[in-house]
């Protein structure tokens, strides 16, 4: 069921960019574009393609056409998600958006939920997390073993870094334009999903207001999954450097920021 999204004066002001990684996602990425154009009309869509060979990018490049407002970023080939959202923040902030989002090309993350995200990140927020791990969040479709992997990496996450974050490995997110710049993206590191640990660890240490909303994830539509056990084991490394990084650097508390920006 889509939520109505009524814009209030500062969501008028603001231009919104829906950032898409993508690698052979044809079988999704017709659907979701439609789909996000008809939840969110006023947003722009940003394709990341890293060089398909299914045609992923000439399909988005047909329905940009016909729809409008879609533009498709190719890249010369697989080079991580990390480095694809990194790529297409980059072009949203040079093109002057004030609001940028990440979501998965796959439909596991649903279109309907970004007006809501949009609405929180209106409320005064920095970035808004779409989290499975948040009262009203689940995940369908998922066998207990990957449940619980998934559970015990963002709770180790959560207490290694010290971050109030239940879902920090989530890829549905809405970030202020000023958010993104004080974390500098040309210092981001981490390509897999260690990626979206590391961007909600540096907006949190900068005295950034992190909001979670509830979201149900399911698994990806059609096409093959991405994640592998190189992605998980990048994800726990970073996580433990941090961790480790952060008590030798400030002690055994942990200083309170006031947002910079």
């Amino acid at each position: 069921m889509a939520h109505a999204y009524v814009p209030g004066p500062e969501a008028v002001a603001q231009s919104t960019l829906v950032v898409l990684p993508t690698y052979d996602e044809a079988e999704n990425v017709e659907t979701v574009l439609r789909r996000v154009r008809a939840t969110v009309p006023y947003a722009h869509v940003l394709v990341v393609d890293d060089a398909s060979p299914d045609g992923t990018a000439e399909l988005a490049d047909d329905v940009g056409r016909e729809l409008g407002a879609i533009t498709v970023l190719r890249r010369p080939g697989p080079n991580g998600l990390g480095s694809a959202y990194r790529d297409g923040f980059r072009w949203g902030l040079a093109h002057g958006y004030d609001v940028l989002v990440e979501m998965d090309a796959d439909l596991s993350h649903d279109p309907d939920v970004l007006p809501v995200l949009l609405r929180r990140l209106d409320g005064g927020a920095d970035l808004v997390i779409g989290s499975r791990y948040v009262p009203g969040g689940g995940v369908a479709d998922w066998s207990w073993l990957r449940r619980m992997i998934s559970r015990v990496g963002c709770r180790y996450a959560q207490v290694m870094l010290r971050m109030g974050t239940r879902d920090a490995t989530s890829g549905f997110r809405a970030y202020r334009a000023a958010a993104l710049r004080a974390v500098d993206l040309d210092t981001v590191r981490a390509n897999g999903y260690g990626f979206q640990v590391e961007m909600a660890y540096r907006v949190t240490a900068l005295g950034g207001d992190v909001r979670e909303i509830p979201i149900e994830f399911r698994d990806r539509h059609a096409g093959r999954s991405k994640m592998s056990l190189g992605i998980v084991a990048e994800a726990l490394w970073l996580v433990t450097k941090w961790g480790v990084r952060g008590r030798l650097r400030r002690g055994a508390r942990t200083p309170t920021r006031r947002r910079t920006w």
